[in-house]
């Protein structure tokens, strides 16, 4: 255990084919500190700071309470948006459930992070905020902590990778932050952000593993549970954990009976590797659509309060992010981030084991760069079989390719582009290799054209 402060067990059970992880025993959480943040001495500023930051000392230990979620929720009022909470008969029908989204996307700075940034540096002292704050980012993150800082008129330092998207630095310095570029990858800018800390003395503002912020993040439960009063289960993205605990904490406050449920990508599981040794662990991670929750290593804070209060963690698989993303557009017209369809792909590809159900899942973010949006919609397309290419070889004789179309036409499939070439390793002097790029209907219309080609002759090499 992580400190000796957790007891309790998450045990696995079998549902289907796939794995649930559920807490079985309640634990008791004797410890909470943030990384990267001294302990104080106990006194009435002290004292003032923590009442600040959302934290009540009981027992000689840090802890939440409803009281600092509505706290946080009156120091943002006006700041960030109470954001709406949408019935989607698309995925009702889809799922079998009643589903609602919980549009964070449509968010101050295009997701809940600002929610979590904003309460932290509402709880610093004046001493504090006039030296300013920093953080390490290349996403949400760094937008959130520079706009809650240009609204309280406080110096912020946002360190990015070298290789961070264009727009979003951008968008950072639009909110007054001073941007600057260090690193390859994100924790080279981590390290440089901590060092640059303690040279200025500035507060360092975590993503996730900090009380203030995960309070931050637990307004949303609070409006939740006003929009909808009557929900039976809440799905949630986790990566760090801030948004999960903070969410669930403040749900099983107002409502016990509720079920809460994290999502990650299965190509970065690392609250499910948490799960499973009882304590945060570094994992090794894939490349994921979800980049907003690739996280490798979850917070200590954050997982002891998932550990009390989340019913489960499971995961979705990387195409089936991408349909939902491609679903939410079409069907909703909404653009959302990766990590922020995974809640919804949960629902869809039936991870948990519930129908019938009144479901809320919080499509946390929308940032998505848009000389991105083009490759993201084609890849949901491919994972959704409505575009496929393939490769065939047919002589190279008059009516040859003619012959060929009118069969993909009476398959009713859409050519959206044809490659002809008479030069390659296997064309042979009178043949010619022909490339298609269809537009097709789903999975099932695609093994029909194939098997057709087949049957006529054709032999075919279909890639994805």
């Amino acid at each position: 255990m992580v400190g000796g402060g957790v007891r309790g067990v998450f045990s696995a059970r079998r549902c289907g084919k796939r794995s649930v992880f559920c807490l079985r025993a309640r634990v008791e959480i004797e410890k909470l500190c943030c990384r990267g943040q001294a302990m104080e001495a106990p006194s009435h500023h002290a004292a003032e700071k923590r009442r600040l930051a959302g934290v009540e000392r009981k027992d000689g230990f840090l802890m939440l309470t409803l009281k600092d979620i509505e706290q946080a929720r009156a120091k943002m009022k006006g700041i960030v948006h109470e954001t709406p909470l949408e019935y989607s008969q698309t995925f009702s029908r889809l799922s079998g459930n009643e589903v609602y989204m919980k549009l964070e996307n449509l968010q101050k700075t295009g997701s809940f992070k600002v929610r979590g940034s904003f309460n932290k540096i509402m709880s610093l002292t004046d001493e504090e905020r006039a030296r300013g704050v920093i953080a390490a980012s290349a996403g949400n993150h760094a937008q959130g902590v520079a706009y809650a800082s240009s609204m309280l008129h406080i110096p912020c330092t946002i360190v990015m990778p070298k290789g961070a998207p264009l727009s979003k630095i951008e968008a950072t310095k639009s909110y007054g932050a001073e941007v600057v570029l260090h690193g390859d990858v994100f924790d080279e800018s981590l390290e440089y952000a901590l060092e640059l800390q303690r040279k200025r003395g500035m507060t360092f503002v975590h993503p996730f593993d900090d009380l203030a912020v995960i309070a931050g993040q637990g307004t949303i439960g609070l409006e939740l549970i006003e929009q909808l009063p009557d929900v039976d289960i809440v799905l949630c993205p986790v990566g760090g954990g801030g948004l999960l605990a903070g969410l669930a904490f403040t749900l099983k406050q107002l409502k016990p009976s509720v079920d809460v449920y994290g999502v990650e990508s299965s190509a970065c599981p690392g609250m499910t590797a948490a799960i499973r040794h009882k304590q945060p662990v570094a994992i090794a991670a894939s490349d994921t659509i979800a980049d907003g929750i690739a996280v490798k290593k979850p917070g200590n804070l954050t997982y002891q309060y998932i550990e009390q209060y989340v019913d489960g963690v499971v995961c979705v698989e990387e195409a089936e992010i991408s349909r939902t993303m491609l679903y939410l557009l079409e069907r909703n017209k909404l653009l959302v981030e990766g990590s922020a369809a995974c809640p919804l792909a949960a629902l869809l590809y039936q991870k948990l084991p519930f129908r019938g159900k009144k479901v809320a899942a919080v499509l946390s973010g929308g940032n998505v760069d848009v000389t991105l949006i083009s490759r993201i919609i084609e890849r949901g397309l491919v994972e959704a079989g409505r575009f496929v290419t393939f490769t065939t070889v047919i002589s190279d004789k008059p009516g040859q390719l003619n012959k060929l179309l009118r069969i993909i036409a009476e398959l009713e499939a859409n050519v959206m582009s044809i490659h002809h070439q008479r030069i390659g390793a296997k064309v042979l002097p009178g043949q010619a290799e022909i490339h298609f790029s269809l537009e097709t209907k789903n999975e099932d219309h695609i093994q029909q054209i194939y098997q057709v080609l087949l049957k006529e002759g054709y032999d075919v090499q279909f890639s994805r």
